[in-house]
Formats: C-alpha cells, sequence, structure tokens
C-alpha cells in the first residue's frame, strides 16, 4: 500500500512556447525525492491533464518513472470521461512503469452509480495494474458515493480512493464497508491530518508542491497517532492549504513553484496565471510556512 504524502505534481511549461518544460520536470522530481515525498501523481489535475495531448500526458508519466528510478512509487493520472479513452492511458502507464494509477470520474457525462460502477470495472479488467478510485464532485459534477466505492473495492486491482470532497464523515462508512487492505487518501490538504487520524493512509496533495518536506513529515506523524505533532505542523501549513485554492488549482500552486525559482509561471489557456490581488496573499502563506525564495 502506498501511504503518506503523495504530490499531486505540476507540470512544468515554457512560459513562451507553452510547451512542457521537460528538465524543470526533471528536477522537481529529484527535489522531490530528496525532500522526502513518499509518491508522485504524475498528471492529475493539478499537472493539468485537461490540457496536455495524449502524447505528451504518456510522455510526463514515462519521464517522471524514469527520473524516480524506484526510490519512490509513481501513480499516473489515466481517468477520462470516456472508458475506452481511460483504458488506452491506463495500459499506456503500465507500459511505461507506473506503480499504480488515479482514474477521476467522468466528468461533464454525470454518469449514473451504475455508469460508474461499470466504468471502473470495465477498466479494471481490462488493464492489469492497481487502480485507484478519484472521487472530485466540485470538478467533475459527479460525486461517487460510498456505496458504489465499497462495491468497487471488491475488484481485486482496485486498492484505494482519493476522496476530494472534504466531507469526512464518509471515512468511517469507507473503512468499515471496503476493509483494511483498501487505501483511502485525502485529496483536501485542509482537512487531510484529520483523515488520516481517522485511520486514512495518506494525501494526495496540492500543498506538497511547495511544502514537500513538511507535508511528509506532517503525513508520517498523523499516521502514526502522533496527533500533536501533526497538528503542529499542519497549523504551519493551514494558510497554505487555503491559499492554493483562492483561484482554480494549479493557477495558485504554479505561481507559488514559480516564486520558488523551480519553474517558470506558465499555463495554457483557459487556465490563467494568478490574480495580482492574491499574490501578497500566497506570498504570506509561503512565509508562514518557513518558505522562502
Amino acid at each position: 500500500m502506498i501511504t503518506g504524502s503523495i504530490v499531486a505534481l505540476v507540470t512544468p511549461m515554457h512560459a513562451a512556447s507553452l510547451e512542457v518544460d521537460w528538465s524543470s520536470l526533471e528536477a522537481l522530481v529529484e527535489w522531490h525525492v530528496e525532500q522526502g515525498t513518499n509518491g508522485i501523481v504524475a498528471v492529475g489535475t493539478t499537472g493539468e491533464s485537461a490540457t496536455l495531448n495524449v502524447t505528451e500526458h504518456q510522455r510526463v508519466i514515462k519521464v517522471v518513472v524514469d527520473q524516480v528510478a524506484g526510490r519512490i512509487p509513481v501513480i499516473a493520472g489515466t481517468g477520462a470521461n470516456s472508458t475506452a479513452e481511460a483504458i488506452i492511458l491506463t495500459q499506456a502507464a503500465k507500459e511505461a512503469g507506473a506503480d499504480a494509477c488515479l482514474l477521476v470520474t467522468p466528468y461533464y457525462n454525470r454518469p449514473t452509480q451504475e455508469g460508474l460502477y461499470l466504468h471502473y470495472k470495465a477498466i479494471s479488467e481490462a488493464v492489469g495494474i492497481d487502480q485507484i478510485l478519484y472521487n472530485v464532485p466540485g470538478r467533475t459534477a459527479c460525486d461517487m458515493l460510498p456505496e458504489t466505492i465499497i462495491r468497487l473495492s471488491k475488484l481485486a486491482n482496485i486498492v484505494g480512493v482519493k476522496e476530494a470532497t472534504g466531507d469526512l464523515t464518509r471515512v468511517a462508512t469507507l473503512k468499515t464497508g471496503c476493509g483494511d487492505a483498501f487505501a483511502i487518501y485525502s485529496g483536501d490538504d485542509a482537512t487531510g491530518r484529520e483523515l488520516m487520524a481517522m485511520g486514512g493512509h495518506g494525501d494526495i496533495s496540492v500543498t506538497a508542491n511547495v511544502a514537500p518536506k513538511l507535508m511528509s513529515e506532517m503525513c508520517a506523524a498523523a499516521i502514526a497517532g502522533d496527533s500533536a505533532s501533526a497538528a503542529a505542523i499542519d497549523m504551519s501549513l493551514a494558510a497554505l492549504h487555503s491559499a492554493l485554492f483562492l483561484e482554480a488549482n494549479p493557477i495558485p500552486v504554479k505561481w507559488a513553484v514559480s516564486e520558488m525559482g523551480l519553474m517558470e509561471n506558465a499555463l495554457r489557456l483557459p487556465m490563467t496565471p494568478l490574480s495580482e490581488e492574491y499574490q501578497d496573499t500566497v506570498v504570506a502563506a509561503l512565509s508562514a510556512a518557513g518558505i522562502t525564495k
């Protein structure tokens, strides 16, 4: 089971051309390994999966896998609103050497709960790789209910869920229904520590892009039951958890990572750079966590 702080990695781009900045991507991966990040999600929401073409999507996964070189797990974002496309991306991630795949619920389509079950069942049967469900209704207009997650947890290679609802009342239901071998990850940094205190296994984190060491330490403490240490670290990160969502993810976090000198600040349309009115707030949040350029 993959546990701890799992960064939802940004995808660096060149400001002038908006092409993927492959050398900065490799450097970011190396930095995360050095800083103690426990795992990397390549091409998730924070990695701008929606604006990468299929060739770029697959290459980002391969570059991350190759740079990590087996030192920490790599989870590939391979979800799509077409089941057939999700199968293609998931198969490519397996061939690239990813340890697992993260599959967001189909967006825009608004499938039924039965449609969700059959979607994930088809991917599970088509590709023999560990698969993690990803429920983020705030972005997909599709809420995968606990009973559907429990039903899917019985399939052999569906091994976990990233719950980004922020609804902690679901955790106990999922733990009871899915069993101890099924991983429950937070997809909401603001409530991640609490989810882990309730028996969750980690945080697939936006904040970890700028505070990897602190997020790793916080997650380790929370999972170990050291609530005092986890709370103290989380308090220093609270302003970041909030500031990195002042505009749609990954707008603020890419600006923050660029302010740290780790890459250029570049996003593809329709995403736009962080509004000037929010920049001081993000800088203050970085400072509160002890992060400077």
